[in-house]
């Protein structure tokens, strides 16, 4: 006769290896929503007899919109309120674009997963030209990322390039009044929420290198809760947890952030990676590339390739360049 003890310890571990409610936090950005439901429908596959909600919030970077986040604060400005959720318990796990998540975390925070990743190219949109060869002398355009700043004055200097903040359907909004002859969004957005049609033109990797993990999505969890490591295994995907840490790895080294013109983007094929990267002044005028390829199996050997495309990068006085590009943020209290 089996004791009431052992089956109520073997209730125990059923419960603990499966979650039976978690809470997600995530910005009330529609991309942002859909980036959220997309992480709750696969964990309803999963666990389907697990109560999961989305808690909706608005952070510091969503509020300010008329300056450029770099001059405010940065990449943290996106994530700060979702992970204070996350330590008040008032949410489990939090879910980003892993280009928005700065490249050292709070402590007492983790990435638990990296999704597969989307389409990690820049795109041109515009309503009247089919790309950024056809646009004449003064068309502005807009953007609100330094590094495809520095990539389209170096190509186009004729051009203007304004500052394009506000999330997604804001910037189209903005290019369909009339303030922009085009702007340069990232392609992952615009094709998860079913706008493919809003592109005009792809800007290939060689000409439009990404910054590191665009594309990507991340869930990043309260790292003194190892059972939702243990629940979103699922969701995460090797080869891009192994190709945006290579990314990361070299953003980190300069100190990353959107306060510098910086691109990494790392792909792989049969176990090998290659890994580009850049650093430029916001005007085009001097850029510094570094290339590498070597075989990797794991995110610590990812990281190493990362590592060694930094030091290349170093070896072009990179550190000079950002040096020279860096902008001290305001103070963004109260």
């Amino acid at each position: 006769m089996i004791k009431f003890s052992t089956i109520l310890l073997k209730v125990l571990v059923l419960n603990a290896s499966h979650p039976t409610k978690l809470v997600i936090a995530s910005r009330e950005s529609r991309l942002a929503m859909w980036q959220a439901e997309h992480v709750r429908d696969r964990l309803a596959a999963l666990y389907p007899d697990c109560e999961i909600a989305i808690l909706g919030m608005t952070t510091r970077g969503d509020q300010i919109l008329d300056r450029a986040l770099s001059k405010v604060g940065g990449k943290g400005l996106f994530v700060k309120e979702l992970e204070v959720a996350m330590a008040e318990g008032r949410a489990d796990l939090a879910v980003h674009s892993l280009k928005d998540v700065p490249m050292d975390l709070p402590e007492g925070f983790a990435l638990a997963a990296v999704l597969e990743r989307e389409d990690p190219r820049d795109a041109f949109v515009s309503n009247e030209y089919s790309g950024l060869e056809q646009l004449p002398a003064g068309a502005v355009v807009g953007t609100s990322s330094l590094r495809r700043q520095a990539l389209i004055a170096a190509r186009f200097p004729h051009l203007i390039i304004r500052p394009l903040r506000g999330n997604l359907d804001t910037r189209l909004r903005k290019l369909d009044s009339g303030e922009y002859a085009a702007i340069i969004l990232a392609a992952a957005g615009l094709k998860r929420l079913g706008l493919p049609e809003r592109i005009r033109a792809y800007l290939e990797p060689e000409q439009s290198l990404p910054a590191a993990g665009q594309g990507a999505m991340a869930i990043e969890i309260p790292d003194h809760r190892p059972e939702l490591k243990t629940w979103l295994a699922a969701l995460n995907h090797a080869e891009t947890e192994q190709a945006v840490s290579a990314e990361r790895t070299v953003s980190k080294a300069f100190g990353g952030s959107c306060q510098i013109p910086l691109a990494a983007f790392a792909t792989i094929s049969d176990g090998v990676m290659q890994l580009r990267a850049m650093v430029a002044l916001p005007d085009g005028s001097r850029i510094a590339t570094a290339a590498v390829s070597a075989a990797v199996h794991d995110v610590t050997s990812a990281q190493a390739l990362g590592a060694q495309v930094a030091e290349a990068l170093a070896a072009q006085d990179a550190a000079a360049i950002l040096a020279a590009c860096k902008v001290e943020p305001l103070d963004t209290a109260g």
